[in-house]
């Protein structure tokens, strides 16, 4: 191989191809000549180094020369700097950063009390499942159905629905009321029924929900809260053993415990010894009451 073409071949040079996405830029120089060593000063303090094409016309240097953009990054602006110090030093609240965000208080965890069994109940609440659900709350499972009209004042039902089951326990047959009295049976059988048999409740008989009736079926009176879908009847509890607790049977401490308790939960409570139409069962109902509850 010819001396002149070994070397052009291992003429390489080391140095990395500029980019072409900077090859293009143009930094504007001042206006007018310039000296060739200001000018070749300015071009040797850029980077990446780089050849700084240049045209001599009568002796001077164009102002227009093309030069490397440099990849250093550009000093903050002293106007900028003295901007922000001020705003930190002006700023009284702890830890307050210039997009204005609070930090949050350190909380200790371990300095805080265990939730108690009846939030953990509501937590248990708000992870199930809301297929099925009526009434917005998740443990009340059934369906809405369409707006109950009647032709006799008083009954009917703006917005049903049929229920099948409340706080994970079912019932014996679909109860159609209105949501009031199924958002109460369910806090009223999640809070106080199946905490007073110990978890083992899963199942309520039900007697009566919705039927357009007078009060105590008697010819004349008031149209009963069973009418506007505002009442259930409950004459018993399953167990999960099998065993049925009934209230003509076995009204005994835990039933009268929990028949009490509903005066906190339903507008209107009767059962046993109340006024001689409710020996068998427990009647709650939601009514709206101007004075208040009526617990008998």
């Amino acid at each position: 191989m010819a001396p002149a073409a070994w070397a052009q071949d291992i003429d390489r040079s080391p140095r990395p191809l500029v980019n072409p996405r900077l090859a293009g830029v143009v930094l504007p120089l001042p206006a007018g000549n310039l000296p060739a060593g200001d000018l070749q000063a300015q071009a040797d303090a850029l980077t990446p180094a780089a050849t700084v094409p240049v045209t001599e016309v009568e002796g001077s240097l164009q102002a227009q020369s093309i030069i490397t953009r440099s990849l250093r990054p550009v000093p903050r602006p002293a106007a900028l700097a003295q901007r922000l110090a001020a705003l930190r030093a002006t700023s009284n609240a702890p830890g307050l950063d210039l997009s204005g965000k609070v930090e949050d208080d350190e909380v200790d965890l371990a300095a805080l009390p265990p939730p108690t069994r009846k939030e953990e109940r509501k937590k248990r609440r708000e992870k199930a499942s809301m297929k099925g659900s009526v009434c917005g709350v998740a443990s009340i499972k059934g369906e809405e159905i369409a707006r109950i009209k009647s032709k006799v004042q008083g009954c009917g039902i703006e917005d049903p629905v049929a229920i099948t089951s409340v706080a994970g326990v079912r019932l014996s047959q679909t109860a159609t009321v209105d949501c009031s009295i199924a958002k109460a049976l369910n806090a009223w059988v999640d809070e106080v029924a199946q905490p007073a048999f110990n978890g083992n409740l899963v199942e309520m008989q039900v007697a009566a929900h919705y039927i357009c009736r007078s009060r105590n079926n008697i010819k004349g009176a008031k149209i009963s809260e069973h009418g506007k879908g505002r009442a259930i009847d409950i004459p018993a509890f399953i167990l999960s053993n099998g065993k049925a607790l009934t209230v003509s049977n076995d009204y005994n401490k835990v039933l009268r415990r929990i028949y009490k308790a509903g005066c906190g939960y339903f507008m209107t409570t009767l059962g046993p010894g109340s006024d001689g139409y409710h020996e068998d069962h427990f009647h709650f109902d939601t009514s709206a009451r101007k004075g208040g509850a009526y617990c008998r």
